[in-house]
């Protein structure tokens, strides 16, 4: 079973501030170092590390050569990575004493997809095999549509939350992965019951994941004669920088689930992993490997 993550790459410019920065205000940073990032190789890069074949698919621009170098490095197949001329995708990241943090992403090449590269890269893929996306590419509607119409299951993680999804048919998603911010953007509640209720009204055969920070996860996965629900309590850690624990679930969640474990396993085994990433600064480096977490 493959998965195939068509997803961003980008330089993490990281910036270690006392508070979040003000409207009209100039605050001093304690320290900043550039970091690989992107919601795309943070997620293959943990599906890697938990035990996933993993192929990315995406576009590496100007100097983004370390990144397509990473994500070799750790086992991921980037015959679907191709180059393009725009500048490499990046973040503006500011983490607080708390570990939590705010960015600002610039696309560029993370844009640069077009039809052909798409349609040539899932023809490699078939049924049984996970498409895991995130809304930092471009050209999200078609990749939905290719994957489900080549019979794969398509997860998507709606992050950033924008006017875009509103083109992406969810009728056509095996999986939505959302954090509690999204799921109120998306079905207006923070409560994974009742957002649930609301998308399976809508899309029966929509599986659904909630991550909720330190109040942990739920999961409601549609199965032949029925839906199977699961709750995980969040593993008590003392958190250096939150960036990338979305992504490391993601990834040990997908991963899991591809390798045959039980919903609720699959569920407790990312949250292991997202409570490690968060005790570590940084993001992609943050992700822990299968034996630490197993």
């Amino acid at each position: 079973m493959k998965v195939l993550n068509f997803g961003s790459l980008n330089l993490d410019y990281v910036y270690q501030v006392p508070r979040f920065v003000r409207p009209g205000e100039t605050l001093s940073a304690r320290s900043m170092a550039v970091n690989p990032g992107g919601k795309g190789l943070n997620q293959s890069i943990a599906l890697a590390r938990a035990g996933a074949q993993v192929y990315h698919g995406g576009r590496v621009g100007a100097g983004g050569g370390p990144l397509r170098q990473l994500l070799e490095e750790n086992g991921v197949d980037v015959q679907f990575l191709l180059p393009a001329p725009q500048p490499q995708g990046s973040a503006v990241i500011q983490v607080t004493p708390q570990g939590e943090n705010c960015i600002l992403l610039y696309g560029g090449s993370n844009q640069a997809l077009d039809e052909g590269q798409i349609r040539r890269a899932l023809s490699h893929f078939g049924p049984g095999d996970y498409l895991v996306l995130q809304n930092e590419v471009n050209l999200l509607p078609l990749l939905v549509e290719e994957g489900a119409r080549q019979g794969l299951t398509v997860v998507l993680n709606p992050s950033p939350y924008d006017e875009a999804l509103a083109q992406v048919d969810f009728g056509k998603l095996g999986w939505l992965l959302v954090n509690e911010v999204e799921a109120e953007q998306i079905a207006g509640s923070q409560d994974p019951e009742a957002v649930w209720s609301r998308l399976h009204q809508e899309y029966p055969r929509l599986s659904l994941a909630v991550t909720l920070g330190g109040q942990g996860s739920a999961a409601f996965q549609v199965r032949e004669g029925g839906v199977e629900a699961a709750r995980q309590r969040a593993v008590p850690v003392q958190p250096v920088d939150t960036t990338a624990a979305g992504d490391t679930f993601t990834g040990y969640f997908i991963a899991s689930l591809a390798q045959g474990l039980s919903l609720q396993d699959a569920m407790a085994r990312a949250s292991r992993a997202a409570a490690v990433s968060v005790t570590r600064p940084g993001a992609a480096e943050s992700i822990p490997r299968r034996d630490e977490v197993d």
